[in-house]
């Protein structure tokens, strides 16, 4: 397998990096996203294409944040008593992100004594998702927002909501700590974020049955080939007739590498690089690890091929491939192949499934 090369694309952010406010912001992203656009199938690779599209993310969230903090400052509320960091979960903690991504973010504050810390952080949580949503990232559905009390507290308050995740096997606490464990850090004070690394990972070692309770969440995924070894698409809805690329071919292998990855201990969070972790340690079978490193290749060029509709000059996409796409044959055969792979790595782990629920007593 060889290594997946990550190159550092010359890039102006002039304009997002000089905005003076959330418009300006808003305008630079626009026009930044529509030159990204162009080069979709033009000069960068995929894996420079998604860099690219990250940075971009990263450099409006930092922007973002201190345009907050500057109007916080204007209207009398000062500056952030204590130190933070700004955090982000799901694709944008993987830099997997695609120009239509919504927010998916967290905060971490200092344990440092200060009275007011904690209306100060809700206050400039609730302006940072505002400002999001502004600036054209939907707000997340699930709520994982630094808006939200569950995704915004101090260091020793999240090391405990931490360890109430971990001894709760159940489905909701185990999901909101495989969420956690694509934290990234942006922008703020990086200790915290290292911090918080070192109490997940150290939570995660002293916690053996965590992992099995991982690998059930981990298999669970919709059909996407029936028995003959078709393509299974969309019965009903506006999607009709199209496929999935997020949920059916995607979001399993992000699920997979992540799993390898927490069971291995590397701290990784693009799945590429876990997968190339996973390969240098020779933790797992080359063929698997070949096989869902050719996958997920595939998943990322096909989800920024899905068809996309512009509302207010910012791009949206449902993230399925449609009928007319499906009825290429060079790419139907891609995807199958593809979801033939992507089955196998997911057979693996079914077996290691059943392996480990053998074992409990």
């Amino acid at each position: 397998m060889e290594p997946i090369p990550y190159i550092n694309q010359s890039w102006s952010y002039q304009g997002i990096d000089g905005a003076a406010s959330s418009q300006e912001l808003r305008q630079a992203r626009v026009i930044l996203q529509n030159e990204l656009q162009e080069l979709l199938s033009a000069s960068l690779s995929p894996i420079e294409w998604y860099q690219t599209v990250n940075e971009l993310h990263d450099r409006v969230a930092r922007r973002a944040v201190e345009l907050c903090i500057q109007g916080m400052v204007e209207e009398g509320l000062g500056r952030p008593p204590v130190p933070y960091a700004f955090i982000v979960f799901g694709s944008s903690g993987r830099q997997e992100a695609t120009l239509w991504s919504d927010q998916d973010n967290g905060m971490i504050i200092s344990d440092f004594p200060h009275e007011g810390k904690e209306a100060y952080f809700a206050e400039l949580g609730l302006r940072m998702t505002d400002m999001l949503e502004a600036l054209g990232y939907a707000k997340c559905e699930g709520k994982v927002m630094c808006s939200e009390p569950l995704w915004r507290k101090t260091l020793e308050s999240w090391k405990e909501q931490l360890k109430t995740w971990g001894s709760d096997l159940s489905w909701e606490p185990v999901r909101n700590l495989i969420i956690a464990s694509d934290m990234r850090f942006v922008a703020g004070e990086p200790e915290l974020a290292e911090e918080w690394i070192s109490a997940f990972y150290e939570g995660f070692r002293s916690l053996p049955d965590l992992s099995d309770a991982v690998l059930r969440n981990t298999v669970k995924h919709k059909a996407t080939l029936n028995i003959l070894g078709r393509v299974v698409t969309e019965r009903f809805g506006e999607h009709a007739g199209g496929f999935d690329v997020k949920y059916g071919l995607y979001i399993p292998l992000v699920n997979s590498a992540r799993f390898l990855a927490l069971q291995h201990g590397i701290k990784e969070t693009s799945t590429l690089k876990r997968i190339q972790r996973l390969v240098s340690l020779e933790a797992v079978p080359f063929t698997l690890l070949d096989a869902a490193q050719r996958a997920f290749m595939t998943a990322l060029k096909l989800r920024r091929s899905t068809p996309i509709v512009l509302k207010q000059g910012l791009q949206h996409s449902g993230g399925f491939l449609n009928e007319k796409q499906l009825k290429e044959k060079q790419m139907l055969y891609e995807l199958r192949d593809t979801l033939g792979l992507v089955r196998r790595v997911h057979r693996a782990l079914q077996r290691q499934l059943r392996f480990a629920e053998r074992r409990r007593p």
